[in-house]
């Protein structure tokens, strides 16, 4: 059995939560010998419940490893967590991609585009393969529509900041790379940013704080979706996928091209009714 690591600025959040039985009922059903069996994480009380470090590893069977270095060194692959705290991921980065062993870095990737080029390099320097998606690229409903060219997406959460990194990776995955400027116009609780790509393609992100995910996608025949499909158990799957292969499901200049996208929807918020370069 392969020994999965995972690495958080604090355990029991949602993602940390999840992820363990997620992964094992995918091991169980796609026949692959898979464990969350250690554990770190920077902070050792969770500010979302109190948990400790030590009482998340007692509830999900996994063992607490006192240094970041003692985890990379027992697991054979690394799951980086901290989704609401991507700020952080550079800094673990530094330690686990020097391992060399196949490593998950949940969304938010980074905080902008700069520290993201800065984790590519590093994984480029040690040699190690690596990931990173919002789980919204796996919803089966984006397949329908074909050679799409204008999309317009839904979305909601608590801030721009956090969430709008999963309308981003929709976008990119039926645009592709290549986004110019973007731009936000808020009403009321709601922001809708057009992004331009110069050519026929173009897109609209709506975000507001409970808006449902769903995409209207313009191609070959045009499609309105919402996003119901099983996208977390495709994102596990792909995961441990990844994990015995080594190898990325999709081009990953597409994750730069989601992060340079995020990094301009929040400078467009403050720039409202203008065109923000990306």
């Amino acid at each position: 059995m392969k020994k999965i690591g995972v690495v958080d600025y604090y355990l029991s959040e949602w993602h940390a939560n999840h992820y363990p039985a997620w992964m094992a009922e995918t091991c169980e059903q796609a026949g692959l010998s898979y464990k969350v069996a250690y554990a770190w994480a920077e902070l050792d009380v969770s500010p979302v419940d109190s948990v400790t470090t030590e009482a998340w590893c007692e509830a999900y069977g996994a063992e607490r490893c006192e240094t970041l270095d003692e985890l990379c060194c027992k697991s054979d692959v690394i799951v980086i967590l901290a989704p609401s705290d991507p700020d952080r991921h550079l800094v673990y980065a530094e330690t686990v991609l020097s391992y060399g062993k196949p490593t998950y870095i949940d969304k938010t990737f980074a905080p902008d585009l700069a520290t993201a080029e800065k984790i590519f390099e590093l994984a480029k320097i040690h040699g190690t393969p690596f990931f990173s998606t919002s789980a919204l690229r796996y919803a089966e409903e984006l397949g329908a529509c074909e050679n799409c060219r204008r999309i317009t997406v839904t979305g909601g959460g608590s801030s721009v900041e956090e969430y709008i990194v999963h309308q981003a990776e929709m976008v990119v995955k039926k645009l592709g790379v290549g986004a110019r400027q973007i731009r936000a116009e808020q009403i009321g609780g709601q922001i809708f940013f057009r992004v331009c790509y110069g050519d026929d393609r173009g897109a609209v992100m709506l975000f507001a704080p409970a808006m449902p995910y769903t995409a209207y996608m313009e191609g070959d025949n045009a499609k309105h979706r919402a996003m119901k499909s099983p996208f977390f158990a495709h994102l596990i799957a792909d995961i441990l996928r990844f994990f015995e292969e080594g190898t990325v499901s999709f081009d990953v200049a597409e994750t730069l091209e989601v992060m340079k996208l995020r990094e301009g929807a929040i400078r467009a918020t403050e720039k409202p009714c203008e065109w923000v370069e990306l």
